[in-house]
């Protein structure tokens, strides 16, 4: 019984070797394996009630391949954008860049178009008059060689300072 005790002391604690506790840590592993990161800015000064144009920079991670905003089959998922409404900046419109022609080895007569390392959103916001905290989001669904994750929207956070 002793030995059962010392063995399942053993492994429990083998097990629990590899994991953090620290908060940061684990929010570092996040960002590592994070799909699409968007990258700045973080902060803009706008003149209110005016259309502004302002890009928006995201990175795709290596090895991955997320689809363009305008996919070449109805059933893949395109990268949107979106603005909550109540925020006080409204999105007047978003102008994704063209993807990227991809194909895989196994069906090379079927090309995707997609976003592959960092890619720019040109927005154009429209704010009332004051500071505003925008959560805003990017969907989309990134891709592997083999396969594809499930759709996941990250956020877009701005600081808006519209005078």
């Amino acid at each position: 019984m002793r030995s059962f005790l010392a063995i399942a002391l053993a492994l429990a604690s083998s097990l629990s070797f590899g994991q953090s506790s620290s908060p940061a840590q684990s929010s570092s592993a996040r960002e590592k394996s994070a799909a699409v990161t968007y990258l700045f800015p973080e902060q803009i000064t706008i003149a209110a009630g005016k259309p502004a144009a302002v890009d928006l920079h995201f990175k795709v991670a290596d090895g991955l391949h997320v689809n363009s905003h305008e996919p070449r089959a109805e059933e893949l998922i395109p990268t949107t954008l979106s603005l909550p409404d109540s925020s006080g900046v409204h999105l007047a419109g978003a102008t994704f860049p063209p993807g990227k022609d991809f194909t895989f080895a196994i069906n090379p007569n079927e090309k995707l178009n997609v976003y592959t390392g960092e890619f720019t959103v040109h927005a154009t916001l429209i704010s009332t008059k004051g500071e505003h905290l925008v959560q805003g989001t990017l969907h989309f669904q990134a891709c592997n060689n083999a396969a594809c994750m499930p759709p996941h929207t990250i956020p877009v956070v701005l600081d808006v300072i519209a005078k």
